[in-house]
C-alpha cells in the first residue's frame, strides 16, 4: 500500500484522528451549494469512520442536491443530538458557506479544507493548501494511518469522485504526482472508475441548450476575459437551475484567447452568483472582495448587481494587463 508522503501534516492528522476516535456521536458538514469534492470528502469521511467503529452514531448532513445523488445523500439530524456531538466541516473555507447552522451547539468541532486559510473557525484545523482537494486530504489521512483506518469500495468512490472533480480530472495544476498516486490507490477498490467518470462528464438536455445559449451570447475582451450573465428569465426558459449550470464553467476554458473568465447567475432571491476562473492569473483575492473566496485560480463571489458585475469585470482586466 501507498503511504502518505505529506509527513509535514502529521501532528494535526493524528490529533483530528484520536479526537475523532473519542466520540461517539459524529456530525459532518460541508459547504452550501456543494461540489463533488465536498460530498466526496463529507461522505467519505462518515464511510471510513463508520467501516472503523461500527459501533459510532455518524451523519453527513446538509441540503440535498439532486444532481449529486449519483454520489450519496444526505442525512436528516435532530438538532438535540449536537448537545452531545462532535462536529466535523469538510472542504469549507469560510464558516459563513457552511451547510446548516446547527453545527455551532457541538461540543467540539473541526475544520477540515484545502482552501487558503482566510477565515479560522473550529477549535481544530487541518488546513493543506497544498492537497488538489478535501478528498484528497481524507484519503491521505487513511493512508497515515493505515493499520487504524479502514477503507471501503463505497468510500473509495466518493474520495475519487471529489479528487476528479476539483481537479478537473487531473487538469488543474493541484493535481500534483501525490494526488495521482492516491487516485490509483482508491482505483485498487472494487468500484468502476469508468462508470463514475462518465456519470460526472454527464450533462443534462437543458444544459446543453444552455451551452449553446452561451456560446452564441458570450463576450471576450481584447485583453482576454470572458464573461457570460444567465438571468433569471433564460433559466426559466431554459427549465434549469442554478445548480445546472455548473457544467458550462470549465467548458468556456477550452476557448482560445481566454486568460481569466467569469459566469454570473442571477439568484431568484436578488443579486448574482459568481464563478471565477482563470489559467495564470491569482483570482482568489478579487472573490474575496466580493463576497467570497476560494484557490487561486477557481474562486466563487458574490454581486449584489449589475455595477458590482462591472466592478468584478475591471478587476479582472486588471489581473491581465
Amino acid at each position: 500500500m501507498l503511504k502518505s508522503e505529506n509527513t509535514q501534516d502529521y501532528n494535526i492528522k493524528k490529533e483530528v484522528w484520536d479526537i475523532i476516535k473519542k466520540w461517539e456521536t459524529i456530525i459532518i458538514h460541508r459547504h452550501v451549494r456543494p461540489d463533488p469534492d465536498a460530498i466526496g470528502s463529507q461522505c467519505g469521511l462518515k464511510e471510513i469512520i463508520k467501516a472503523t467503529f461500527p459501533e459510532k452514531t455518524v451523519y453527513a448532513t446538509g441540503t440535498s442536491v439532486d444532481h449529486l445523488n449519483y454520489l450519496d445523500t444526505m442525512d436528516y439530524v435532530e438538532r438535540d443530538l449536537y448537545d452531545e456531538a462532535l462536529v466535523i466541516v469538510t472542504d469549507t473555507a469560510n464558516i459563513e458557506r457552511i451547510d446548516g447552522a446547527n453545527y455551532k451547539m457541538a461540543k467540539q468541532w473541526i475544520k477540515i479544507d484545502h482552501h487558503p486559510l482566510d477565515d479560522p473557525y473550529g477549535e481544530v484545523e487541518w488546513v493543506n493548501t497544498r492537497a488538489s482537494s478535501c478528498s484528497e486530504m481524507i484519503a491521505d489521512l487513511w493512508l497515515t494511518f493505515p493499520d487504524e483506518i479502514n477503507m471501503t469500495k463505497k468510500a473509495a468512490r466518493l474520495l475519487y469522485g471529489g479528487i476528479v472533480g476539483d481537479t478537473n480530472r487531473f487538469l488543474y495544476d493541484g493535481a500534483s504526482p501525490y494526488t495521482m498516486k492516491i487516485a490509483g490507490e482508491l482505483m485498487t477498490f472494487d468500484f468502476s472508475h469508468t462508470e463514475l467518470n462518465n456519470k460526472m462528464n454527464e450533462i443534462e438536455p437543458q444544459t446543453s441548450k444552455l451551452m449553446g445559449y452561451t456560446l452564441d451570447n458570450f463576450t471576450l475582451s481584447e485583453k482576454g476575459v470572458l464573461h457570460i450573465v444567465l438571468t433569471q428569465e433564460l433559466l426559466k426558459t431554459l427549465g434549469i437551475e442554478d445548480g445546472d449550470t455548473h457544467p458550462i464553467v470549465p467548458f468556456l476554458g477550452k476557448i482560445a484567447g481566454v486568460k481569466v473568465w467569469a459566469v454570473f447567475v442571477e439568484q431568484s432571491e436578488g443579486g448574482y452568483r459568481v464563478r471565477l476562473r482563470s489559467k495564470e492569473p491569482v483570482i482568489n483575492t478579487i472573490a474575496s472582495k466580493h463576497n467570497g473566496g476560494g484557490h487561486p485560480l477557481a474562486s466563487g463571489a458574490r454581486a449584489r448587481d449589475k455595477k458590482e458585475i462591472r466592478a468584478i469585470l475591471e478587476e479582472l482586466a486588471e489581473k491581465v494587463s
